[in-house]
């Protein structure tokens, strides 16, 4: 009786701790997809300071091409708007956010490259853009690349823009790297950097913001080749098959031209084409 009454005790702790383990999982949503129809959540990574492209409104709202991507995809996935929680991921925070189980996937300007691929997968690409740079409107010292060098130029701490002009680009300029873009923006025009490099769709949904129109601009300098892609956990093949699913959709039902024209058509930024999903552009 004694060890009757130990194995139902012990079967009680047993049930109450897979119902706690159950209760506390991170995964950053629901797996299946199944959305509302089976009461999941999902979180996902976004920058919620890149008008444009993923911007939190003053009202709690979130807005801008990747936002527009990221809704898109989920409610191919079964979730709903409502369903959705938006997280903040900085450039250098990605990658754990992911492995951690933060967020379900992440669609925050994040270039597919080799040693983010260690870490983690990508679905994509779902947009090419190319690092330019950000100067102010009356600057006329940059005719060419070559020109970043030996000045003072800014951008995001854990960025691609900012390991490319370390290591490549502009390896003289004297390089202030900021936790955000918006900090670099103060810096430009406060004069106290010369030029804000990154993405030219991030420079131009800054440009495009009405209190900067006039007083900035992109110099035009294709120096690199960025192609955004949906970071997701290394080795999530199922959820990988089913973004890229979602995104070719998204290319063929006219979605993706609406969001590129309705995020980016003020600031008349030439894009490139959509992509074709799994060509990485050099």
């Amino acid at each position: 009786m004694k060890l009757r009454k130990v194995t139902a005790a012990s079967a009680a702790v047993l049930a109450l701790a897979v119902t706690a383990t159950a209760c506390g999982s991170d995964d950053g949503g629901d797996d299946s997809g199944s959305g509302s129809a089976g009461g999941g959540k999902i979180t996902i990574g976004i920058k919620i300071d890149q008008p444009g492209l993923g911007l939190k409104t003053p009202d709690g709202k979130y807005t801008g091409f990747d936002v527009d991507v990221a809704t898109y995809v989920a409610k191919e996935l079964g979730y709903k708007p409502g369903d959705i929680t938006f997280k903040e991921t900085k450039s250098a925070d990605r990658e754990t956010a992911i492995e951690r189980g933060d967020v379900k996937f992440i669609a925050a300007t994040y270039s597919i490259n080799d040693e983010r691929m260690k870490k983690v997968d990508f679905a994509g690409p779902y947009l090419l853009a190319h690092q330019d740079i950000l100067i102010r409107a009356d600057d006329t010292s940059f005719k060419s690349p070559d020109d970043l060098n030996d000045k003072k130029l800014c951008s995001v701490v854990g960025s691609t823009s900012a390991k490319n002009v370390k290591e490549k680009l502009a390896p003289k300029a004297q390089l202030q790297e900021y936790g955000g873009y918006s900090e670099c923006l103060t810096g430009l025009e406060n004069k106290v950097i010369d030029a804000l490099t990154t993405d030219d769709s991030i420079l131009a949904g800054f440009a495009a913001q009405k209190e900067f129109q006039g007083k900035f601009k992109l110099a035009g300098f294709k120096m690199s080749n960025e192609n955004y892609g949906i970071g997701l956990k290394k080795g999530d093949t199922e959820l990988k098959d089913k973004i890229n699913a979602a995104l070719t959709k998204m290319f063929s039902d006219g979605a993706w031209d609406k969001a590129v024209k309705d995020n980016f058509g003020p600031a008349n930024y030439k894009n490139e084409p959509a992509p074709k999903i799994g060509n990485i552009v050099k």
